[in-house]
């Protein structure tokens, strides 16, 4: 025997209700709040009976209903906060899931990962042609060149398709501000922008503006206000709701800052992001080796960003050591941290295969690239053949993986064209109800308060029948009789 239950819920077709689970988006409540006053008493056992997963004497319904964002795993489209809800307030975009979807909506703000990895290259091999201990290698400036005009350009057509993306999309991009881990790469800009100016070649510059600091900081600022104090009291997205190891993007930009305010002169500044950097990522740190139950689980694709455990600590050791002149015992402190959880990671190879190729993958680059520049600047302090053959193993492992995932990218970009599939986490998909599935869906009526009145009264289908079928399920369908459309096909 197969049943079929349809919920109809009808308010004005410009303030869009959705009921599903629990999942409630709304742009203006006035409208639920003028069908509390016709039905008080109806409209609570309506929400009531529509939220519950499972209905007496219907346990065998199956859901096939459209996903709401909440109902995701974190490798889509989950978001255990309630903003996540009432960021689709205005979202009218409904795209089938088997089609593809316009090349905007597919594009993530992930996509600044690439602009991290390749921007960092430019500092190693500065750092590289620069290094007394790495004299011996006789590198050239010319490399930190290329590479830095490769990221300025990469940089470019990142933020001017993303750009795009906010001004075509930017209900989408309201959607990645309010993902747990999509929300931590609005970062990823700032700190790359950073990565250009500390390794812009002397052939462009020599030295910088302090202004450019100032400007480049203030937006890290800004976004660390709202996520630090979402942390604290975020209700569903405190910290220990909503911890995962991207959240290390959102200190390591203090770090970075430090360093660069550090290298330009600045004092005072850098001290301050570099004691706001260490307070979070100790906190953060603790939270995310406790695993709290709280805590989501990350999918196996996103294992990648567990190496963002290394990028903290190897940019503060350096940003330390800028601010005090030396390589002291702060800096080495911090960079054995780096250096153990560098190893710790590498060794657990089966931990980091087993997934296809995605954009978390870059994941892997900037970490591993920060680790190889502090080794340098520690065998600058500590010269000895170890600290040399060190800095250049870990040196090529980063070049060798940022050189090969670069070729990986552009191969899936633009030969198997898959690199951007279809983004669950930006937009609500649309899936055709079948026969014996549940399906709670919006249906938009006239604005007249009328009409609200008419789409909360009982329509039934099967005539007579219904009736018997509401009387043997439990008391809470029998409130549902008055504010919803049940049919049942037998």
């Amino acid at each position: 025997m197969s049943r079929t239950i349809t919920y109809k819920i009808g308010f004005h077709s410009d303030e869009a209700v959705h009921f599903q689970y629990g999942c409630i988006i709304m742009d203006n409540s006035a409208y639920l709040d003028s069908a509390e006053q016709l039905y008080p008493e109806e409209l609570p056992s309506l929400f009531n009976y529509v939220t519950s997963k499972r209905v007496a004497g219907f346990d065998d319904v199956e859901d096939s209903s459209p996903r709401c964002l909440c109902q995701q795993t974190w490798s889509s489209t989950s978001c255990p906060s309630p903003d996540c809800e009432l960021a689709k307030a205005s979202a009218e975009l409904v795209l089938p899931e088997d089609k593809k979807w316009p090349f905007l909506l597919r594009y993530p703000i992930s996509s600044f990962g690439i602009c991290l990895g390749v921007s960092s290259q430019a500092i190693l091999w500065k750092t590289l042609a620069t290094s007394k201990s790495m004299s011996f290698l006789h590198f050239s400036l010319t490399i930190n060149l290329v590479l830095w005009c490769i990221s300025v350009a990469l940089m470019v057509t990142v933020f001017l398709i993303y750009f795009l993306k906010v001004i075509f999309y930017f209900e989408a991009v309201r959607h990645e501000y309010y993902h747990p881990i999509r929300v931590n790469f609005f970062f990823a800009p700032w700190i790359a922008s950073l990565f250009l100016v500390l390794g812009v070649p002397s052939l462009v510059a020599k030295n910088l503006h302090a202004a450019f600091w100032y400007i480049l900081m203030t937006p890290i600022f800004c976004l660390e206000l709202k996520i630090y104090g979402q942390w604290m009291s975020g209700g569903q997205r405190r910290l220990s709701k909503v911890a995962n190891p991207s959240d290390h993007l959102a200190i390591v930009g203090n770090f970075v800052g430090a360093l660069l305010g550090a290298s330009m002169g600045l004092k005072e500044g850098p001290i301050f992001f570099f004691a706001v950097g260490l307070t979070h990522y100790m906190i953060l740190l603790v939270t995310l080796y406790q695993r709290l139950p709280t805590s989501e689980t990350l999918p196996k694709e996103l294992h990648p960003v567990f190496f963002l455990f290394v990028a903290p600590p190897s940019v503060a050791s350096m940003a330390w050591a800028q601010i005090q002149g030396e390589f002291d015992y702060g800096s080495r402190i911090g960079y054995f941290i780096a250096l153990f959880l560098y190893f710790s990671l590498a060794v657990r190879i089966n931990f980091f295969r087993g997934f296809r190729f995605s954009l978390a993958w870059w994941a892997y680059t900037f970490p591993m690239t920060g680790a190889s520049i502090a080794t340098i600047r520690y065998s600058d302090e500590v010269t000895n053949p170890v600290t040399q053959i060190l800095s250049v193993v870990l040196s090529g492992i980063s070049t060798f993986t940022v050189m090969a995932l670069l070729i990986t990218t552009i191969f899936h970009a633009f030969v198997l064209q898959d690199l951007f599939p279809n983004d669950i986490a930006i937009a609500i998909s649309h899936k055709r109800s079948k026969t014996g599935k549940k399906q709670c869906h919006l249906q938009p009526i006239s604005s007249h308060t009328k009409d609200i009145e008419a789409s909360l009264k009982p329509v039934t289908s099967t005539g007579q029948d219904i009736g018997t079928s509401l009387e043997s399920a439990s008391s809470v369908s029998k409130d549902l009789d008055a504010s919803c459309q049940v049919s049942v096909e037998v």
